[in-house]
């Protein structure tokens, strides 16, 4: 099962080439056959060359356009139908490819989940990746011990067809998280470790609020009456509670309860509108999947 390793990349000059030779040494000890594909995001240092000196297929953004840019970029280009990600600053080991790879055998994807006793996630990043973790747990109905893990091996054709919602920037592997969840993909999670960074990282606590309109709009897409009933609910229960009130006080109901209900009502039917709408595009590319799957077992 021959796998393409896609490493976007940018300004990792310090990190690049010790990546690219643990990996190489991870596959070439379980024979296993590959290519190691660099795509250099505009880096203004030496990085190209020094992925270029490490042995590694470079495609090179003439400017910066953003990791999930990257990936998709090398996700185009690559060589094989099996892809896998891995991040250029050596925080993720490779040693746990392999594995990775074999069980792509019963899953559409694996993710590499940083849940391991020796994780070191920055205690500044903890309160905001439970939140967003929980919240995409309730709004996809899965489990998801990672949601925006930079190690992970998946198919292909199943990730290209996401790509018209799929951003530019860091966002890339929680939409496709959220996307593959939400469609009932197999998606699996295997425990692993996460390195300490060196250097400064590229994300910013305050993109944690990005995350959040991110998983809200990608839950809009394929699930969005997890968002719109509890909006209902909350009017709906205003509604009432102030109306009991009303009544209690005098004859007349307020203009306030009857703006809750009425919204409660509007929002409802938005929101099935939405689900049904989710549902009836969501069949039809699964019959286009089906097809597809068909025709690659035939041939």
């Amino acid at each position: 099962m021959p796998v393409s390793i896609i490493i976007p990349c940018f300004n990792e000059e310090s990190r690049i080439a010790s990546v690219i030779e643990e990996v190489s040494a991870v596959l070439r000890a379980e024979n296993l056959a590959h290519e190691i594909l660099v795509v250099d995001d505009g880096s203004t240092d030496s990085s190209a060359q020094q992925a270029l000196a490490a042995g590694a297929r470079l495609i090179r953004h003439r400017s910066n356009r953003g990791y999930g840019a990257a990936l998709k970029t090398g996700i185009a280009s690559s060589a094989h139908g099996i892809n896998v990600i891995i991040d250029a600053d050596g925080t993720y080991p490779a040693a746990y490819i392999p594995e990775m790879v074999r069980r792509l055998s019963l899953h559409d994807m694996v993710v590499g989940a940083r849940t391991n006793v020796n994780v070191r996630i920055p205690l500044i990043r903890r309160p905001a990746k439970w939140v967003l973790n929980r919240l995409s747990n309730y709004l996809t109905g899965s489990t998801i011990p990672d949601l925006n893990s930079g190690l992970r091996a998946f198919r292909r054709d199943v990730v290209t067809q996401y790509f018209h919602i799929l951003p530019d920037l860091f966002s890339f592997t929680t939409t496709i998280t959220l996307a593959m969840q939400c469609d009932k993909y197999s998606v699996a999670y295997i425990p692993i470790d996460y390195r300490v960074r060196h250097g400064s990282s590229k994300i910013v606590p305050w993109d944690a609020a990005s995350f959040l309109v991110l998983i809200l709009r990608t839950t809009m897409l394929f699930k969005p009456l997890r968002i719109f009933l509890p909006i209902v609910l909350l009017c709906l229960t205003y509604g009432f509670v102030k109306m009991a009130f009303d009544l209690s006080h005098q004859p007349n109901i307020s203009a306030s309860a009857l703006l809750a209900l009425g919204s409660a009502l509007q929002i409802l039917l938005i929101g099935m509108l939405g689900d049904a709408l989710a549902t009836r595009l969501g069949r039809l590319g699964h019959i286009e999947r089906r097809s597809g799957d068909t025709q690659r077992e035939e041939s």
